[in-house]
Protein backbone atom coordinates (compact mmCIF):
# COMPACT_ATOMS: atom_id res chain seq x y z
CA UNK A 1 0.00 0.00 0.00
CA UNK A 2 1.22 3.02 -1.20
CA UNK A 3 1.56 6.21 1.96
CA UNK A 4 0.17 9.44 0.96
CA UNK A 5 1.96 11.88 0.58
CA UNK A 6 2.49 14.94 3.35
CA UNK A 7 1.67 18.60 1.72
CA UNK A 8 4.58 20.66 3.20
CA UNK A 9 3.34 24.26 4.35
CA UNK A 10 5.34 26.97 3.99
CA UNK A 11 5.12 27.67 8.12
CA UNK A 12 6.32 24.67 8.67
CA UNK A 13 9.77 24.39 6.38
CA UNK A 14 10.69 28.08 6.98
CA UNK A 15 10.31 27.36 10.79
CA UNK A 16 12.93 25.16 10.50
CA UNK A 17 15.00 27.55 8.38
CA UNK A 18 14.76 29.82 11.50
CA UNK A 19 16.60 27.17 13.48
CA UNK A 20 19.13 27.27 11.23
CA UNK A 21 19.53 30.29 11.92
CA UNK A 22 20.35 30.23 15.43
CA UNK A 23 23.02 27.62 14.80
CA UNK A 24 24.83 30.20 12.47
CA UNK A 25 24.38 32.75 15.30
CA UNK A 26 26.30 30.53 17.37
CA UNK A 27 29.24 30.38 14.72
CA UNK A 28 29.29 34.24 13.88
CA UNK A 29 30.25 34.91 17.31
CA UNK A 30 33.50 33.62 17.17
CA UNK A 31 34.66 35.47 13.98
CA UNK A 32 37.25 38.19 14.54
CA UNK A 33 35.46 40.45 11.51
CA UNK A 34 33.05 43.21 11.24
CA UNK A 35 30.08 41.18 10.71
CA UNK A 36 27.44 44.29 10.45
CA UNK A 37 26.91 43.03 6.67
CA UNK A 38 26.17 39.50 8.04
CA UNK A 39 24.01 40.76 10.52
CA UNK A 40 21.82 42.74 8.34
CA UNK A 41 21.48 40.06 6.02
CA UNK A 42 20.68 37.44 8.89
CA UNK A 43 18.14 40.09 10.21
CA UNK A 44 15.87 40.30 6.44
CA UNK A 45 16.03 36.54 6.10
CA UNK A 46 14.97 35.87 9.83
CA UNK A 47 12.16 38.29 9.38
CA UNK A 48 11.35 37.29 5.78
CA UNK A 49 11.03 33.57 7.42
CA UNK A 50 9.00 34.43 10.60
CA UNK A 51 6.57 36.46 8.70
CA UNK A 52 6.12 33.59 6.83
CA UNK A 53 5.60 31.30 10.09
CA UNK A 54 3.07 33.66 10.97
CA UNK A 55 1.02 34.09 7.15
CA UNK A 56 1.56 30.72 6.35
CA UNK A 57 0.47 31.24 2.66
CA UNK A 58 -0.90 28.16 0.72
CA UNK A 59 1.91 25.91 -0.48
CA UNK A 60 0.87 26.19 -4.42
CA UNK A 61 0.90 30.35 -3.49
CA UNK A 62 4.57 30.61 -1.29
CA UNK A 63 6.35 31.52 -4.69
CA UNK A 64 3.90 34.61 -5.30
CA UNK A 65 4.06 35.33 -1.96
CA UNK A 66 7.84 35.73 -2.06
CA UNK A 67 7.48 37.93 -4.44
CA UNK A 68 4.81 40.36 -2.83
CA UNK A 69 7.90 40.82 -0.10
CA UNK A 70 10.43 41.98 -2.68
CA UNK A 71 8.11 44.18 -3.95
CA UNK A 72 7.05 45.66 -0.84
CA UNK A 73 10.45 45.55 0.59
CA UNK A 74 12.46 48.63 1.26
CA UNK A 75 15.73 46.98 -0.11
CA UNK A 76 14.84 45.37 -2.86
CA UNK A 77 18.00 43.70 -3.69
CA UNK A 78 18.87 41.66 -1.04
CA UNK A 79 15.37 40.95 0.10
CA UNK A 80 15.27 38.82 -3.67
CA UNK A 81 18.84 37.16 -3.03
CA UNK A 82 16.88 36.00 0.38
CA UNK A 83 13.85 35.50 -0.91
CA UNK A 84 15.30 33.14 -3.91
CA UNK A 85 17.34 31.18 -1.12
CA UNK A 86 13.97 30.54 0.90
CA UNK A 87 12.23 29.28 -2.36
CA UNK A 88 15.37 27.41 -2.96
CA UNK A 89 15.18 25.76 0.61
CA UNK A 90 11.27 25.09 -0.05
CA UNK A 91 11.99 23.08 -3.08
CA UNK A 92 14.61 21.11 -2.01
CA UNK A 93 12.45 20.36 0.87
CA UNK A 94 10.19 18.93 -1.82
CA UNK A 95 12.58 17.28 -3.63
CA UNK A 96 14.66 15.46 -0.08
CA UNK A 97 12.32 14.23 2.46
CA UNK A 98 15.31 13.92 4.60
CA UNK A 99 15.99 17.73 4.31
CA UNK A 100 12.46 18.32 5.08
CA UNK A 101 12.49 16.02 8.04
CA UNK A 102 15.75 17.46 9.74
CA UNK A 103 13.75 21.16 9.41
CA UNK A 104 10.79 19.50 10.76
CA UNK A 105 13.04 18.42 13.98
CA UNK A 106 14.49 22.14 14.15
CA UNK A 107 17.41 21.53 12.11
CA UNK A 108 19.75 20.07 14.65
CA UNK A 109 23.54 20.86 14.85
CA UNK A 110 26.02 20.28 16.56
CA UNK A 111 27.37 23.99 16.47
CA UNK A 112 23.92 24.85 17.82
CA UNK A 113 23.41 26.75 21.22
CA UNK A 114 20.92 24.12 23.02
CA UNK A 115 18.97 26.61 24.93
CA UNK A 116 18.40 28.99 21.99
CA UNK A 117 16.78 25.76 19.37
CA UNK A 118 14.81 23.99 23.01
CA UNK A 119 16.21 20.81 21.13
CA UNK A 120 20.01 18.84 22.60
CA UNK A 121 23.09 18.87 21.02
CA UNK A 122 23.19 16.06 18.33
CA UNK A 123 26.51 13.45 18.89
CA UNK A 124 28.00 12.59 16.40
Amino acid sequence: MKTPEVTLRPARICSGLVATLNASDSRSRARKRDQTPDSIGLALRRELLEQAVREDPEPQAFEQWLLDHVEGSTAPGAVRAIALAVLDEWRLAHQMPSFAVWLEHGAPSDDADASATGNPRIAR
